[in-house]
């Protein structure tokens, strides 16, 4: 008999610990959230918090923090929220970033910075995600609007082998 496949329960404490444990090996296996030091803290029903050192791996060439490193942290933050709360199914399908829209607000001070994401309308197949990065002095740095998209299994991208019409683009 073949198993059926269900979201996760996140309000269960164990299958939390377990989504927050295998989101952090899954994202020490991604070489840029390596880099910019992404640590995914706290996971539940439809909120995630992720946080990013400021440093200077994550700078541009006028020696500020790199919006497009403030926009990773948003979309790992967002992306995980969006996980817990519409269809996505581990192993059944993926959860992709179908938009994402951020207003950069200000520099952070400090040595750190943290994105709160929290679902605000999930469907079916699109998940709708707001996010609020800030600083060590709950200083607002940015915010943004993320719709996430559930879409089935694809095999990862081979850059080696020409494109195939047999995938979907998204």
């Amino acid at each position: 008999m073949e198993e059926t496949l269900q979201p996760l329960d996140v309000e269960d404490p164990e299958i939390r610990r377990l989504m927050l444990e295998g989101m952090r090996i899954a994202f020490a296996q991604t070489p840029l959230h390596e880099l910019l030091g992404i640590n995914l803290e706290t996971i539940s029903k439809g909120s995630a918090r992720a946080s990013m050192p400021v440093a200077p791996e994550a700078f541009n060439s006028t020696g500020n923090l790199h919006g497009g490193a403030i926009a990773t942290l948003i979309d790992v933050a967002c992306g995980s929220a969006a996980a817990t709360a519409g269809t996505f199914i581990p192993g059944k399908n993926h959860l992709v970033t179908a938009d994402l829209h951020i207003r950069y607000l200000g520099r952070p001070h400090g040595s750190s910075i943290t994105a709160d994401a929290q679902v605000i309308r999930a469907g079916r197949q699109l998940i709708v995600v707001e996010c609020r990065v800030t600083d060590e002095d709950q200083r607002l740095i940015s915010t943004a609007d993320f719709a996430g998209m559930v879409v089935d299994v694809r095999l990862p991208l081979d850059v080696a082998t020409s494109s195939s019409n047999q995938q979907p683009d998204i």
